[in-house]
């Protein structure tokens, strides 16, 4: 049996380090070019035409609704919830929670690449917007303060999805 010395090893750890890191690269960069892809691009007339009144408000204009009010605060049906501008899977109903906010509240979405967390300093607060990734419309906002496992509560406006009962 050869014992390698330490330059061997060296060589075949960075060799080894360096392609593990070259196909991390090369999967983070489809990701990052299959999102660019799948993005929706509308202008504001177009997304007029499409959405109600109320959604186009909460998703365009980045509105709010009143806590108790939305369609999908109470709801208790089992399925998945849906952006209603682009009908991107956002929420599953088995991540729903009565928060006690007045609206639909999820401690996490279905998956982390069809939701956007970005900073919001609107009203004089810092707080972490919901955005839908794909078409880029305003959900709600996400909160430290939701249960176990995530600790987090992503509190959306029902006006920005749609509903789909699944058994």
């Amino acid at each position: 049996m050869k014992i390698l010395n330490t330059s061997s090893v060296l060589l075949i750890l960075t060799l080894t380090f360096s392609l593990v890191s070259c196909s991390k690269g090369q999967e983070a960069k489809k990701t990052i070019e299959r999102n660019k892809k799948d993005k929706i691009m509308k202008s504001e007339e177009e997304w007029k035409k499409e959405l109600s009144q109320e959604e186009y408000h909460i998703l365009r204009e980045k509105g709010t609704e009143r806590a108790f009010t939305g369609k999908y605060w109470n709801n208790h049906k089992e399925g998945v919830y849906y952006c209603a501008a682009c009908h991107q899977k956002l929420f599953d109903s088995g991540t729903k929670y009565e928060s006690g906010s007045g609206w639909p509240s999820f401690y996490e979405p279905i998956d982390d690449e069809n939701v956007e967390v970005k900073k919001d300093t609107s009203f004089g607060m810092v707080r972490e917007e919901v955005v839908c990734s794909r078409c880029g419309g305003h959900l709600g906002h996400v909160f430290p303060d939701g249960p176990e496992p995530t600790g987090l509560r992503y509190c959306i406006n029902s006006a920005a999805l749609d509903f789909k009962e699944e058994k």
